[in-house]
C-alpha cells in the first residue's frame, strides 16, 4: 500500500471540513493508503484548536469527535525514531523554505513515503531542488477514486 505523508495543514483542511476531498481521503482512504504524520502535528492541532473551533463552528465535543474520526486513520511517528542522518538531510533541503516543514520531509524520506501538503511554498520550494516524493491533494484524489472503482 502506498504510504502518505500527511502534513498539518492537510489535517486543518480535513477537521474544518469532513466532507471536502481532503476529509474523504482521510476518513475513507485507509483501505487504499497507508497515512503517517509525526507526533508534531499533534502539537500543531492543539496550538491551534480554538481557531480551528471558531472557523470551523465547533464546540469541544464537535472538534474531539472530528479530531479523534481524522486521526484515527493517522499513524503518529515518534521522531526519536528518525535516524539523525535522514533528519539532518530534510533539514538541509527544507532550510530556506520553512525548517518548521523538516520532520515531515523526514518522516517522507524514512518511510519511502510520499508526501502530501497544500503548502505551495514548500511544494514549489522541493520541486525545485529536485525533491520527488510529493503528491497535491488532486492528484491524491484522482487516485483515491481510480482505487475505489477497483
Amino acid at each position: 500500500m502506498t504510504k502518505i505523508i500527511v502534513d498539518t495543514n492537510i489535517v486543518f483542511s480535513a477537521l474544518l471540513n469532513t466532507n471536502s476531498r481532503i476529509g474523504q481521503i482521510l476518513i475513507n482512504g485507509k483501505n487504499h493508503f497507508d497515512f503517517y504524520s509525526p507526533a508534531y502535528v499533534r502539537f500543531e492541532i492543539f496550538k491551534h484548536k480554538e481557531k480551528i473551533k471558531s472557523i470551523g463552528k465547533l464546540t469541544d465535543d464537535e472538534f474531539l469527535e472530528v479530531y479523534g474520526l481524522i486521526l484515527k486513520n493517522i499513524t503518529i511517528l515518534n521522531h526519536s525514531i528518525i535516524p539523525t542522518e535522514i533528519y539532518r538531510n530534510a533539514e538541509l533541503l527544507c532550510q530556506d523554505i520553512d525548517i518548521d516543514d523538516t520532520i515531515f520531509v523526514a518522516v517522507s524520506n524514512f518511510t519511502k513515503g510520499i508526501l502530501w501538503t497544500g503548502d505551495l511554498k514548500l511544494l514549489n520550494g522541493l520541486i525545485k531542488k529536485g525533491y520527488e516524493n510529493l503528491i497535491k491533494t488532486d492528484e491524491l484524489y484522482q487516485l483515491f477514486l481510480a482505487k475505489e472503482r477497483q
